[in-house]
């Protein structure tokens, strides 16, 4: 029988299980894949302890939004879908139909078919960091030559997805790390700037880092008081977009700022613009045109095996020297 990794409670990850599971029969709109593998999104650690911007209507529950598999089924509706080919899911608020198993449903309109190029371990890798950051890098903060975009956490996937996207539409890049170690790999990475954050003082390098015209659009994965360190620095009109909350805690939107420099707060998540289905397409077209280019490159740092999931998460929480998606393959 397939197998599954479940959570029974909030308890984060070292309360998860694996345990038998049947295949379901597919619903009208529904795709099944027999799952080769799936990606682990800091969000997951966190709905795992109930702290995300969704909860499970029920509990036990499967983890993960990010998975490439081969189709072995199809509901009656679905078309343009053939069996035998390898899919991968998009990021959704996808409540019971997470992907940690060796068999999953989801609705045709959250489907993708896998770049040909890639593994399967890559392909599970693409989706959930590309799109997240093109929203808010190429549809609301415009990037272009001449715009100024900062975002933290260069380290993490979606933040080296911001920086290769903004790269792409000639943008200025700044981004931020928490290790002096980090800095080459980021400007390897395409970054123009890198703030190796000491606790010293963020908006007088973005001030000097854009030569005084500020910072016109914010990615910010880390919320609570950073976002206050560096809303000094924002441009007339800018955007600050935040997606994450690595601090722990929501960030205060700095009222004064925004009514003295005409200032844009947004809470984003990417699940909103792809359940719009022209949304969802405009997206999934640059990611291809991206990756077929070599402009975007889905790095995987390691990949794990099905029984070691555990392992992964804590491989994922714990000191790493090199970066990319942690990918579990389920040898299915």
């Amino acid at each position: 029988m397939p197998r599954e990794w479940v959570i029974e409670g909030y308890d984060g990850f070292e309360g998860l299980k694996l345990r038998e599971c049947e295949a379901q029969t597919p619903g009208p709109t529904d795709v099944r894949l027999r799952v080769e593998a799936f990606a682990l999104n800091w969000g997951d650690a966190d709905l795992m302890r109930d702290k995300y911007s969704f909860s499970f209507s029920a509990l036990p529950a499967r983890v993960g939004v990010e998975a490439a598999g081969v189709v072995d089924a199809v509901g009656d509706d679905v078309t343009g879908i053939e069996i035998g080919e390898r899919y991968c899911t998009l990021p959704y608020f996808y409540d019971m139909r997470g992907v940690s198993a060796e068999t999953v449903l989801i609705d045709q309109a959250f489907v993708a078919k896998a770049p040909e190029t890639l593994s399967a371990a890559e392909a599970a890798s693409v989706w959930m960091q590309f799109l997240t950051a093109y929203y808010p890098v190429v549809e609301h903060a415009n990037a272009a030559p001449g715009v100024n975009i900062l975002a933290p956490a260069g380290t993490s996937t979606a933040g080296l997805a911001a920086i290769q996207i903004a790269k792409m539409k000639g943008a200025t890049v700044i981004t931020t790390t928490r290790s002096q170690a980090n800095r080459s790999y980021l400007l390897d990475k395409g970054a123009d700037h890198v703030f190796v954050d000491d606790g010293g003082d963020m908006e007088r390098f973005l001030r000097e880092a854009t030569n005084g015209a500020g910072v016109h659009a914010s990615f910010d994965p880390v919320g609570g008081t950073f976002t206050e360190r560096y809303t000094g620095a924002m441009a007339k009109g800018g955007k600050m977009m935040l997606y994450g909350l690595l601090s722990g805690e929501f960030p205060q939107p700095p009222i004064v700022q925004m009514f003295q420099n005409d200032l844009w707060f947004n809470a984003y998540s990417v699940f909103n613009f792809v359940e719009d289905a022209a949304a969802c397409a405009r997206g999934k077209e640059f990611v291809y045109e991206g990756l077929k280019s070599g402009a975007l490159k889905a790095d995987v740092d390691r990949v794990f095996a099905m029984e070691e999931y555990i392992d992964a998460w804590r491989y994922l929480k714990g000191p790493r020297s090199q970066y990319g998606k942690v990918v579990v393959e389920t040898g299915a």
